[in-house]
């Protein structure tokens, strides 16, 4: 088919330049019957006459600004025939069987459909291959149907994944995102695992920091929330939103299965949260940062008009909490597990241990599981906290269990595990004062836990003691000192009592005549 172009220049070297056919033909090293048909086309374009309309466009000019069309209503498939059709029929069916029992991901492309016909002897393209199939599969676009809500009507939930740098390394965490369908008002929060107990914390923290309850909450297919289904459309919620809804006494939707758009506002506020949020920064020290910093620049934007309207997100739920459910309180959250005390007074939880006091060696005890904490209970109550591990096969250790054990073997302080997770303020005073008398240091972390001093009032009394005499601070002088403090500890170490300080500096000095003997 001729270009524009061409069929300009034909018109031109035949009509003004006055070539014949065959000399315009040579010319531009096309047929000369081409040049036949373009110049009688021309002619008989330019006869016609000109509407009548004054802003038409003629017959001619038309022809001169598109070049010579060809009528193709007529024309047969040459190589796609009845028969190659039946056979990109029956795989396309074939197609739909496996999407339709669970082997998506085995269903033949058009490449390998013509690939298929290739093998089987015909010889046709594979843009003809395509092109069939795109014509079969074209349907209708879907039309969507703007919703309006009411204050304090519905809200929606979803997960995100986020990959920022905790601790010097990239890790995978899992942002809790609510949505309210009304205000647009947004909110977020961090955590390390998406499972059950991330899901009920999440919802207990949101009603909590709104100060009520949604009428309606609207979840995706979400494990968490689904426990299994019902046939096509049927689905079962799992214990923890059954737990969520008699509580705080919200229904439920789910929405149908790859419909996104039936929650469409936290489906845009994940990757929005995600992009404004950790966009700008990814790197942080520790976990509770990263979560501190999300919670500041989720409130900046909820703080921010959005376009077209005047009122930003936090302004609009404050008209909207009128329209909420009372809050029922705090929904305690927690998994429950009896766990065995170990040789090492540790229990395992998942593949990770944590240390009790020793003296629960081969008893059983009480956990409390959170989302990051582990609460364990003996029969008088609460004897330790930790905070959950997620990485796996680790050791959460305490050296304030062990000191009983370390009392009688204080050659295992030194290489223990419990003292290299020490805070490396105790590893500094072990090191420091300590390493030649490890006895004397567990009986001095003894004495700090029984009589309840703070870790602040021991770091203070031992500078205190080393200004005095560096390299003579011993475990008795610091009890001593210890034991002559009022409760105040700031107090204590501002205004010291005349007595402790005299008995002190005698003791100092005695160590010292006893040193230089």
């Amino acid at each position: 088919m001729l270009d524009v172009e061409t069929n300009h220049q034909i018109i031109l070297l035949y009509f003004k330049e006055g070539l014949s056919q065959r000399k315009v033909a040579q010319q531009l090293k096309i047929s000369r019957k081409t040049v036949k048909a373009r110049v009688a086309e021309y002619e008989r374009f330019k006869s016609q006459s000109v509407n009548a309309d004054p802003t038409s466009i003629s017959a001619t000019n038309k022809y001169l600004t598109t070049g010579p069309a060809y009528d193709s209503s007529n024309r047969t498939k040459r190589k796609l025939t009845q028969e190659i059709a039946d056979i990109i029929e029956a795989c396309l069916q074939e197609n739909e069987i496996k999407r339709l029992d669970g082997r998506k991901k085995q269903q033949l492309r058009k490449t390998d459909i013509h690939e298929q016909l290739l093998r089987a002897g015909y010889c046709i393209g594979y843009t003809t291959v395509s092109e069939y199939i795109r014509t079969r599969s074209a349907h209708a676009r879907e039309a969507f149907i703007k919703q309006g809500y009411g204050e304090g009507s519905v809200c929606e939930f979803d997960w995100g994944e986020v990959k920022i740098m905790v601790d010097g390394k990239y890790r995978r965490y899992y942002l809790a995102v609510f949505t309210s369908a009304y205000s647009n008002y947004r909110y977020a929060l961090l955590f390390q695992r998406q499972d059950s107990l991330a899901f009920k914390e999440a919802h207990i923290w949101f009603f909590e920091h709104i100060g009520g309850v949604y009428h309606q909450m609207v979840y995706d297919n979400m494990r968490v929330a689904i426990a299994h289904f019902v046939g096509k459309t049927e689905k079962t919620p799992t214990e923890g939103l059954l737990q969520l809804s008699r509580w705080y006494q919200f229904q439920w939707r789910f929405c149908n299965t790859a419909k996104g758009n039936e929650k469409g506002h936290v489906e845009r506020s994940v990757e929005y949260v995600r992009r404004k949020v950790f966009g700008f920064k990814d790197r942080f020290e520790n976990f509770t940062e990263a979560h501190q910093y999300l919670q500041e620049r989720v409130t900046e934007l909820n703080a921010r008009p959005a376009s077209g309207n005047q009122q930003s997100p936090a302004e609009k739920l404050e008209m909207e909490r009128k329209g909420l459910y009372a809050h029922p309180g705090r929904m305690e959250c927690f998994s429950a597990e009896n766990l065995r005390v170990d040789k090492y007074a540790t229990i395992t939880f998942g593949t990770n241990k944590y240390s009790v006091p020793d003296r629960l060696v081969g008893t059983m005890v009480f956990v409390k599981v959170y989302s990051e904490w582990l609460r364990v209970y003996d029969t008088g109550g609460v004897v330790c906290e930790h905070k959950r591990r997620y990485e796996r096969f680790g050791w959460q250790i305490d050296l304030n269990h062990y000191l009983y054990t370390l009392q009688r073997k204080p050659g295992a302080m030194a290489g223990s595990v419990a003292l290299k997770q020490a805070p490396q303020w105790l590893k500094d005073m072990y090191a420091r004062y300590f390493i030649h008398d490890a006895r004397s240091f567990i009986d001095l972390l003894q004495y700090c836990q029984l009589n309840a001093i703070s870790d602040d009032q021991l770091i203070a009394c031992v500078e205190r003691l080393a200004r005095q005499s560096s390299s003579h601070v011993m475990a008795t002088h610091v009890m001593a000192l210890l034991g002559n403090q009022p409760e105040e500890p700031v107090d204590a170490i501002a205004q010291p009592d005349p007595i402790a300080i005299v008995a002190m500096e005698n003791l100092v000095e005695l160590a010292a005549m006893m040193s230089y003997n």
